[in-house]
């Protein structure tokens, strides 16, 4: 019987040295298979660490060392722009003077390279005229005065002819100082070309301005008889020149004889460069 005891506490001894082990030890037990530990005791297992990367360089730094002349030569305008741009940045980060005479000779091929465009583009404008604006938009002093005389006539002959069938709708204030001055522009004009210029007091007439959406005086309208249409020509002081401009462009609007697309251009440059409804010139000028 003492035996008995004996063999008892034995038993109890070495549980409590397992547990002390377990305790003292816990990674050498799978969690799962611990009764005090795991997912019923809040605990996972820790993710294995991924091994650093080392990290890449951001930003190129060319050296003339990695190109010939003849392959900078030929490379194509988008990767050397995006080269010349990095022996820029590499010249202003570290401004040694390699860095600097580098990026200038990578500079100057550049500047060869527009010069043989600019020499060529010369060439076939002197060979292909069709394709120079030259003929449409003179750069020379005699030229340029042949081209407004050119405007002027058209647009005055234009104005001249509409008068029977436009009028202008000249929205002022008395009490309005920018009115009073556009009101001489607007007897000039009325002298010149003998329209009829209906004016009308924006502070007396609301339900017309209204229908019109005029908000700032002085506002000037041209209408076409017969219609309810009507074009800004302006809203605030214009010039006369500037007004005989934009009513000669309504005028040609209101009629048909352009679309929004053809705003700027004149009769004497239909066909020409400035018609955006020409067919593209082929090569040899031929359309």
């Amino acid at each position: 019987m003492k035996a008995l005891p004996v063999l008892f506490c034995s038993l109890v001894l070495f549980g409590t040295a397992a547990f002390a082990t377990e305790a003292v030890l816990p990674e050498q037990v799978p969690y799962y298979k611990d009764y005090k530990r795991g997912w019923f005791w809040y605990e996972q297992q820790k993710a294995p660490e991924k091994p650093k990367e080392e990290p890449e360089q951001k930003h190129r730094v060319p050296s003339l060392k990695d190109y010939t002349v003849d392959q900078l030569r030929d490379m194509y305008p988008d990767d050397f722009q995006a080269l010349l741009t990095d022996f820029q940045k590499r010249a202003v980060w570290r401004p040694t003077t390699e860095n600097v005479e580098e990026y200038y000779y990578v500079q100057d091929i550049a500047r060869r390279k527009a010069l043989a465009f600019t020499n060529v583009a010369g060439y076939v404008m002197q060979k292909d005229p069709e394709l120079s604006v030259d003929k449409d938009y003179p750069t020379v002093i005699p030229g340029q005065n042949a081209l407004v005389r050119s405007r002027q006539g058209e647009v005055k002959e234009r104005i001249m002819r509409a008068r029977g069938d436009y009028g202008l709708l000249f929205f002022y204030s008395p009490t309005c100082d920018y009115c009073m001055e556009q009101e001489k522009i607007m007897g000039f004009f009325e002298k010149e070309y003998g329209w009829e210029i209906k004016r009308i007091d924006f502070t007396q007439e609301k339900a017309l301005a209204h229908m019109f959406g005029i908000t700032i005086v002085p506002t000037i309208l041209l209408v076409y008889r017969g219609s309810t249409e009507a074009i800004p020509v302006s809203a605030g002081v214009i010039s006369l020149s500037e007004m005989e401009d934009k009513v000669y462009r309504g005028i040609r609007l209101l009629s048909g004889e352009i679309t929004p697309e053809e705003y700027s251009i004149y009769d004497f440059q239909k066909g020409g460069a400035f018609d955006v409804t020409a067919p593209a010139m082929k090569k040899g000028g031929r359309q």
